[in-house]
């Protein structure tokens, strides 16, 4: 506990004239300082009125400069605690900067906060000085330094017997519950009382049961509680109405949870979560193996020989993707069976007239040119997406020299949703590839990849954990494509991989887990 006296309320212009420390440690005093600080200025006759420090009091007391080591080895890591300890900590900080010292970095907690949240309603103000009468503190504050922090430390242990009803088990319950005391479902917050804090998945969930939201933590505790403080967004309001109760699962490591929560969205379809729950309404952009093949939008991909892209998230994303290749590359538009032998037009189809496709049905291209152009696409959809993407940033920039913006923002729009579509399927692609991998997280925790889905989890030392749920292992190769049920998990364990790259080492691998082809660029919007 810390209080000071100072000649008035501003850090910068004025100055402190007594500090008073005390150490607390489960409830037993550890120790106390006090000494009186000679300010180097006049102390105005108010403030010697409000707390009976004269200037005769403070003539040979020590400057702030020589009492400041002295206090900061007394405080050393402890956690600050102050009533209304922003002024306190104000002056601190002041008189270690011009001192030339660092701030403080101590954790800090306020006791008016807390007292605002917890008893606001039971006292008519929150002075140090009406709570020590209304809830009959062992130490009378006078506003003198000492006294003021004694008083101080006791108005502590009332308000942490109160904050337990708010489910305060630990020093990050305490720190956040002054914004979270004030949140208008914050009875709920007993709801989180048994959450460790450990990586994992929860589940919120309706009066009836049903799954509102599910979500994954490395601290399932300090995530949730969360809630009811620093998360402003809109959804969280209704969501923590209709919040009834909170399930939770504790897993060995932050990839176990953030592939059980792509799971668990995909089966229980929360209405508060978007990403994963539309997975039955993914589609694939199809480069179909035909005589002469064209570009169509699948939700079924079949094992015909056809190359895929995908899935993709919707019908427009697919849309934006099959535009930009054929913005570059003149396949055929129709949709009719077309034979080499066998022209079914008199004349080229508009978009052939237009010059931007070739119309085989009309016997305008021969099979071996149509071919040429078939290829450089398959090579730009699988090793080499610069030749489509090159094109398109060609194009994006005359436009824009030209000023015609809105037609260089669609070619823009376009291109990223290529490029986009490439850079997923080549990290997932990556790892069906790789087959069985076994990758040592750190810290004692492995895990066991099958085809980029997460097989077995354990700690050194124990049995592997079977992690399968019966979807089945997508298989590796150039005519096969990635099930929508399980691309969200592999794009999922990708994405982990590439931000835990740096502490993650490879055990075991059964193929190739790297890739020879250079990245998919990034699309720049012109200048």
């Amino acid at each position: 506990m810390i209080d000071l006296e100072t000649t008035g309320g501003s850090a910068d212009a004025c100055h402190i004239t007594e500090i008073g420390a005390v150490k607390l440690r489960g409830g037993e005093c550890l120790g106390t300082l006090q000494t009186l600080v000679n300010p180097g200025s006049a102390i105005p006759p108010s403030i010697t009125v409000l707390t009976g420090i004269t200037e005769s009091m403070v003539f040979r007391a020590p400057r702030v400069e020589s009492v400041l080591p002295t206090l900061l080895e007394f405080v050393g890591d402890s956690v600050i605690v102050g009533h209304n300890v922003r002024f306190d900590v104000s002056f601190l900080d002041a008189a270690l900067v011009r001192a030339g010292r660092p701030r403080l970095h101590n954790p800090v907690v306020d006791t008016c906060a807390l007292a605002r949240r917890l008893v606001r309603e039971e006292v008519p103000d929150c002075r140090l000085g009406t709570l020590a009468a209304r809830f009959r503190l062992s130490h009378v504050p006078t506003h003198r330094a000492l006294d003021d922090a004694l008083a101080t430390g006791d108005l502590l242990h009332v308000l942490l017997e109160r904050a337990a009803a708010f489910g305060v088990l630990g020093l990050d319950d305490l720190l956040a519950l002054p914004t979270m005391g004030g949140h208008p479902q914050a009875s709920k917050l007993r709801h989180t009382s048994t959450l460790p804090r450990a990586p994992g998945v929860y589940v919120f969930r309706d009066r009836a049961g049903r799954a509102l939201y599910v979500g994954k933590a490395a601290n399932l505790r300090s995530r949730v509680r969360s809630y009811f403080s620093s998360d402003d967004r809109r959804k969280i309001g209704p969501l923590l109405r209709e919040l009834q109760t909170i399930d939770h699962i504790v897993c060995r490591s932050t990839l176990e949870a953030a592939v059980l929560e792509t799971r668990l969205i995909a089966s229980l379809l929360p209405r508060y979560n978007r990403r994963g729950t539309r997975w039955k309404k993914y589609v694939y952009v199809k480069l179909t193996a035909e005589a002469f093949p064209r570009l169509a939008i699948v939700r079924v991909p079949r094992d015909d020989g056809s190359t895929y892209i995908g899935p993709l998230s919707s019908t427009r994303a697919a849309r934006l993707v099959v535009d930009a290749i054929e913005s570059v590359a003149p396949l055929r538009r129709c949709t009719a069976t077309v034979r080499p032998d066998r022209p079914t037009r008199a004349a080229p189809c508009a978009p052939a007239q237009l010059g931007a496709a070739y119309c085989p049905c009309a016997a305008q291209v021969s099979p071996a040119e149509y071919a040429e152009v078939v290829q450089r696409i398959q090579r730009a959809l699988t090793s080499e997406p610069e030749l489509l993407l090159e094109p398109l940033r060609a194009r994006m920039q005359v436009l824009a020299d030209g000023e015609r913006f809105e037609e260089a923002a669609d070619v823009r729009d376009r291109a990223t949703a290529l490029a986009s579509a490439l850079q997923r399927q080549r990290r997932i692609e990556q790892l069906r590839w790789s087959g069985r991998i076994e990758l040592d997280l750190g810290g004692g925790s492995r895990v066991a990849l099958d085809g980029g889905r997460l097989a077995h989890a354990w700690q050194d030392g124990e049995l592997p954990l079977d992690l399968h749920d019966g979807a089945a292992v997508p298989a590796a190769g150039p005519e096969r494509w990635i099930p929508s049920t399980v691309a969200d998990e592999v794009a999922c364990v990708a994405s982990w991989l590439d931000a835990n790259a740096g502490r993650v080492r490879l055990v075991h691998c059964d193929g190739m887990f790297a890739s020879s082809i250079p990245a998919v660029p990034a699309v720049a919007v012109p200048r």
